[in-house]
């Protein structure tokens, strides 16, 4: 792991904070399924900080919005799904060639097996309700939002090279 300084702190502190204003308050929530760009902020962690950051990040979001601005119950498995996609972003993000596939192949396991797999079978084991009747509208969800993140990753990351370039002349 890196150094840790006031100012790497300073940014993944104000990155956790935007996720959760993103997330809690700028998205759109049912019970069963929250469409937003929640995920942004932690994607720039994982670029510019790495995998543990972002890992820590995501979970601390998930935690401190749980608890300062509770949607439903808090369950400890949406935490540990928050730091997971945190991690795999940073593992497919950081110092590593921004194409196409790396940023699809990254959002997909995102998106498929930890937030459609784990946080539906978290919501069957939360409300009740049988894996197979929540999974037609998280799946659906999960479909219109891999293109959506794939898109918006790629421009961040043309975003941040250029900011990069800019600063190296």
């Amino acid at each position: 792991m890196s150094r840790i300084n006031l100012s790497r702190l300073t940014q993944v502190s104000l990155l956790v904070a935007t996720e959760i204003v993103l997330s809690r308050f700028l998205s759109i929530s049912t019970p069963i399924v929250r469409i937003g760009f929640g995920f942004v902020p932690i994607v720039l962690i994982a670029i510019l900080h790495g995998p543990v950051f972002a890992g820590i990040g995501g979970a601390l979001a998930d935690f401190m919005g749980a608890i300062l601005f509770p949607i439903g119950a808090y369950f400890p498995g949406f935490t540990l799904v928050a730091g997971l996609v945190g991690l795999c972003y940073g593992l497919f993000l950081y110092q590593k060639p921004h194409n196409f596939w790396r940023i699809l192949i990254c959002v997909s396991i995102v998106c498929l097996p930890l937030q459609l797999g784990l946080d539906t079978l978290w919501l069957v084991m939360i409300t009740g309700k049988g894996y197979l009747a929540l999974l037609p509208t998280r799946a659906i969800k999960s479909l219109v939002m891999i293109p959506v993140q794939v898109l918006t990753i790629r421009s961040l990351c043309y975003f941040i090279a250029g900011v990069v370039k800019m600063r190296k002349a």
